[in-house]
């Protein structure tokens, strides 16, 4: 995995978690609009309990998931964060954080960091490196 991917990972988990906070809700909706039925005269008492008993049954494992994720976001977030802020170079640093952790686009980030765009991504690409050599420290050769 390259340090592009492995930092990139937050954003993804983050997107993942969202889309499973939509579904979550969905499937509360379902639940409620399943309760509305079970309240009336159904024809058939059983089918809707079923039903009902189902859309619970996904709440729940759904609910589970989210929780799974949003712990290890956590975990990842605190992980990318040490390995970003124990570069040497607070320029690099800064940019990463504001790239990755705070998911902000190039054109902002030079902005921010008073850098013209290229120079950013010139940065960008020494920062990467950088993070790959924290990640992946090559071995001392002792003889």
């Amino acid at each position: 995995m390259t340090a592009k991917e492995y930092l990139g990972q937050v954003n993804v988990l983050d997107k993942r978690i969202n889309a499973k906070k939509l579904q979550v809700e969905a499937t509360r909706d379902a639940a409620e609009k399943a309760n509305s039925v079970l309240t009336g005269m159904p024809n058939s008492a059983t089918t809707n309990i079923r039903r009902m008993d189902d859309i619970i049954a996904k709440l729940v494992d759904l609910e589970n998931e989210l929780a799974a994720d949003i712990e290890n976001l956590c975990l990842l977030r605190l992980e990318v964060t040490n390995i970003i802020f124990s570069l040497d170079d607070s320029v690099h640093a800064t940019l990463l954080s504001l790239r990755y952790l705070q998911n902000k686009d190039w054109h902002d980030i030079a902005d921010e960091m008073r850098y013209s765009y290229r120079h950013i991504l010139k940065l960008h690409s020494h920062a990467l490196k950088k993070v790959d050599t924290k990640r992946h420290p090559m071995p001392c050769n002792a003889t």
